[in-house]
């Protein structure tokens, strides 16, 4: 099964990069493949439980090929990392069939609670260069993240995203409205601006509290001196 998933990425380089010649070439030299196949061994070692040989298989992996895959990572078929250098993709991402990972993606996780912390990738997926996707949630098929963009939320399928924060600008190939995508930034500015209309809110009361109390130890000192 191993074997068969390594041709499978093979295959995927030979399909999708134009500069690949042949699947000698891409099996000898190109280190995207390189990562993925120490990574299937890597994840054979962790699912039965040999963790400290799947870490040691994978930071072997990331010296040789400056990708680092965690062990514990799920990975489909046909899996294209394009260049590959400085991409990280955490223990708990699940990547579908037939994506596409250029260089300096990251899949990431955001807090330290253990358990599912990281994102879930559908089949066909293309995340560009440089592309942040943080976080558990879930990637619909076929989606582009452009390069750069930082997604923090999930997306359904067929959609493009791009931006920090990432925010749709097409679905089914059909343009997003401009008017849209205004109303969904108005809706989070006023979010944060309400949040910090609380905050200040509660500032003031505080600051009104202690001074009523000041207030009220200068009545009692002064009634004391005047008696």
């Amino acid at each position: 099964m191993i074997f068969k998933d390594i041709w499978l990425d093979v295959k995927a380089v030979q399909e999708r990069d134009p500069a690949a010649r042949s699947a000698l070439e891409v099996l000898l030299l190109y280190q995207g493949v390189h990562a993925l196949i120490w990574h299937r061994f890597a994840h054979w070692f962790y699912k039965h439980k040999m963790f400290f040989t799947a870490r040691l298989i994978s930071q072997i992996a990331r010296f040789w090929t400056l990708i680092e895959i965690h062990p514990g990572a799920e990975l489909g078929h046909g899996i294209l990392i394009d260049h590959g250098c400085g991409v990280v993709i955490g223990e708990t991402t699940v990547v579908g069939d037939n994506c596409t990972i250029y260089q300096g993606v990251t899949l990431g996780g955001v807090g330290l609670n253990k358990g599912k912390r990281h994102p879930t990738l559908g089949n066909n997926v293309t995340v560009g260069a440089g592309a942040k996707i943080l976080g558990a949630f879930e990637v619909g098929d076929n989606c582009t993240i452009a390069a750069n963009a930082v997604l923090l939320k999930p997306l359904e399928s067929d959609t493009t995203a791009v931006g920090i924060p990432a925010r749709p600008v097409k679905v089914n190939g059909v343009p997003v409205p401009k008017k849209q995508m205004a109303a969904a930034v108005t809706v989070e500015q006023y979010a944060r601006m309400e949040e910090r209309v609380l905050k200040l809110e509660e500032e003031l009361e505080r600051l009104r509290g202690e001074r009523d109390t000041k207030d009220s130890e200068a009545v009692d000192k002064t009634s004391e001196i005047q008696e």
